[in-house]
């Protein structure tokens, strides 16, 4: 995992940029999916998540008869590095995110955004947000071989005063951007997450370290108590 993209590994076997398929099915709220790749990275495609949702449509979805549990918890979590933080709070029974950039860009410069996850929105307003990055780090990227597709198509090219890849989505493209990545890496998870969360200038590094330290919280002898008697609760009023 690098801060430019996800990568998933078991063994000797990696497969990397994996954060737009699993936003596109977290978005959706597909939770139980096979996705087959060959090759050590997950295509482009447009540098959003908007092809996968398509692909994902086109496929059908299937309901099936297992509630789903989702993961809450009962306290914070947070974690910091320097001036970069996300923070989880258990408020809501959905998943709400305020997501905050801040790049001393004349195009970017700061952005904020709050996002309740719902897949309708996510189709619309968070899914067509492609990827973003400088044309300085292009290099570097491909030399860890990262972006071997990327090309002024599939991403937000920037250099240091404007934009070389053509007009924006949104206006506030990138920051929606972000949004989608921290779905993506908290898919990881393994089921959906309620609460509010709160990031600031993170990055897929933090986005992992902060989804380690969820599930460190949510593995809790006294979180798995709670968790358990939410179930019970929800079972007894039939919601899922």
């Amino acid at each position: 995992m690098f801060d430019h993209a996800t990568t998933l590994k078991l063994g000797d076997v990696s497969i990397g940029t994996v954060e737009h398929a699993l936003a596109a099915a977290a978005g959706l709220g597909l939770d139980n999916c096979l996705i087959e790749i060959e090759g050590p990275e997950v295509p482009i495609v447009d540098g959003s998540a908007l092809p996968f949702v398509r692909l994902f449509h086109a496929a059908g979805f299937e309901r099936q008869d297992a509630r789903v549990q989702p993961l809450t918890l009962d306290r914070s979590v947070e974690v910091v590095r320097e001036d970069r933080r996300v923070y989880y709070e258990p408020d809501g029974p959905n998943l709400t995110i305020t997501y905050e950039i801040d790049f001393p860009h004349p195009v970017v410069g700061r952005q904020e955004m709050t996002f309740t996850l719902r897949p309708d929105d996510f189709a619309a307003r968070v899914s067509p947000a492609r990827t973003f990055g400088f044309s300085k780090e292009v290099e570097a990227m491909r030399a860890r071989g990262l972006a071997r597709g990327g090309t002024l198509h599939n991403a937000v090219v920037l250099d240091d005063t404007g934009i070389l890849s053509g007009p924006l989505r949104f206006r506030d493209e990138f920051v929606r951007h972000k949004v989608l990545d921290l779905i993506g890496d908290l898919a990881l998870l393994g089921r959906p997450l309620h609460g509010h969360i709160h990031a600031r200038k993170a990055g897929h590094a933090l986005h992992i370290e902060f989804a380690r330290a969820l599930h460190a919280a949510l593995s809790s002898p006294a979180a798995e108590s709670a968790a358990d008697a939410g179930a019970e609760r929800r079972k007894a009023s039939g919601r899922p």
